[in-house]
């Protein structure tokens, strides 16, 4: 069975581009995905954890409250690769997305470091490209 902290096979809804947020209505329900870059427990902050997610388009603001984090403490702690699902919050011009599940898919950095040069995929350059 499934528990919050542990990765499924990774198949799940398609994240969202960091870009794409800009054009996404207040209170929307997203999925975004990156490699996590900045963690912050603020003092002052009663409980709740801020991330920064970044993926090859821009950065993403999580805000983690204290039960969301109690329930994803293992991938909120050391994922470094992590899934976000929650709602989009904009205030003083500053988009957030506040976390409803939090998941880590740090495994499929490995894919990495899969062979490259598969001659069936026209994404992968041949290996004999790269000199």
């Amino acid at each position: 069975m499934q528990t919050p902290d542990t990765p499924s096979a990774f198949p799940g809804p398609a994240s969202l581009p960091a870009a794409a947020l800009k054009g996404c209505r207040n209170d929307i329900h997203v999925t975004v995905a990156g490699l996590v870059i900045l963690r912050q427990r603020p003092g002052t902050a009663k409980g709740v954890i801020f991330l920064t997610l970044e993926d090859e388009t821009g950065v993403v603001n999580i805000i983690v409250w204290r039960k969301m984090y109690e329930t994803f403490r293992r991938a909120v702690i050391a994922g470094r690769l992590l899934r976000v699902t929650g709602q989009v919050q904009r205030a003083h011009s500053v988009t957030h997305v506040i976390a409803h599940q939090i998941e880590d898919i740090s495994p499929m950095l490995d894919l990495l470091l899969a062979p490259q040069g598969r001659s069936d995929d026209p994404a992968f350059a041949p290996v004999d490209d790269f000199g």
